[in-house]
C-alpha cells in the first residue's frame, strides 16, 4: 500500500462556523490532510467559497459537504447526527467553532435578547450538537471533539455574555470529558489566542490586525488533537 503524508486520511469531520475565519481555515487544513469535511454555517456563499477552495487545491478530487444552518434552530441540529450516519456511516471529528461576540458592554446594560442569543449560539447549540453527534463519535475507532474557548473565560470586564457563555461552555465540556474518560473518545478545549479575524477586529477596533497571525497559522493544533494517535483528553490547549 502506498504511504501517504495525510494525517487525517479517511476521517470524517464536522466543523461549525466554517464559512470564514478560524472555522474556514480548519476546514481547508483538514481537507488537505485527507479528511472528508462537513461544514456548518449560516452563510451559504461563505461555505461555497470554502468548498471551491478545497476542490481547487485537490484538483477536483475532494469536496466538502455543506449544511447551511442557523444553530439556534435546535430541531434541525437534532437531525444532523442521523443525516451524517445515513450519508457517511460514521463521524470521527467534531470541531465546535461557531460563536458570536455580542456587544461589549457593562453587565447591567446587556440587552436580554442579546444575552439569550449568545446563550443559544455559544452554549445551548453545542449541547444539542453533543447530544446528536456523541453516538457517532463513540462508534469511531478514535472519536475526537474539539471546542474553542477564549482567554476571557472566567470573566472579564465589559465582555458580558461572551465571557459568561465561554465560561459555561468550558464547564460543560469538562463535565462531558470526565464522563467519557473510559471511552476512546478524546475531548479537549482549544484557546486560539489573538487571531486575525472579523470577531477580533470587532472586539479590538484599534488593534493593527497585521500584528496577529492569520487563522491558517494556528491550524496545526487542531490536526494534532484530531489524529488517531493523540491521547490528550480533558485539557485546555493553547493554539499559540
Amino acid at each position: 500500500m502506498k504511504k501517504t503524508s495525510q494525517r487525517l486520511l479517511g476521517r470524517v469531520a464536522l466543523i461549525t462556523g466554517a464559512s470564514r475565519g478560524i472555522g474556514a481555515a480548519i476546514a481547508k487544513r483538514y481537507a488537505k490532510e485527507g479528511a472528508q469535511v462537513i461544514l456548518i454555517a449560516r452563510t451559504t456563499a461563505g461555505l461555497e467559497d470554502v468548498d471551491d477552495f478545497i476542490r481547487e487545491k485537490s484538483n477536483g478530487k475532494s469536496q466538502a459537504t455543506l449544511l447551511p444552518m442557523d444553530l439556534k434552530n435546535f430541531e434541525e441540529i437534532e437531525k444532523i447526527g442521523p443525516a451524517i450516519n445515513e450519508r457517511f456511516g460514521k463521524l470521527d471529528i467534531f470541531v465546535a467553532n461557531a460563536s458570536q461576540l455580542g456587544n461589549l458592554t457593562p453587565i447591567r446594560e446587556i440587552d436580554t435578547r442579546s444575552w439569550q442569543n449568545l446563550i443559544d449560539i455559544n452554549l445551548t447549540a453545542n449541547l444539542h450538537l453533543i447530544k446528536t453527534l456523541s453516538p457517532l463519535l463513540l462508534r469511531s475507532n478514535a472519536g475526537r471533539a474539539l471546542f474553542l474557548t477564549s482567554g476571557v473565560s472566567g470573566g472579564r470586564a465589559y465582555w458580558g455574555g461572551y465571557a459568561v457563555t465561554k465560561t459555561a461552555l468550558e464547564a460543560m465540556v469538562r463535565t462531558w470529558s470526565e464522563e467519557m474518560t473510559k471511552t476512546k473518545l478524546k475531548i479537549n478545549l482549544i484557546n486560539p489566542g489573538g487571531v486575525r479575524t472579523e470577531m477580533r477586529a470587532s472586539a479590538y477596533p484599534g488593534e493593527d490586525p497585521q500584528n496577529l497571525p492569520p487563522p491558517e497559522d494556528i491550524t496545526e493544533v487542531f490536526v494534532k488533537l484530531a489524529e488517531t494517535e493523540c491521547e490528550i483528553h480533558g485539557k485546555t490547549v493553547n493554539a499559540q
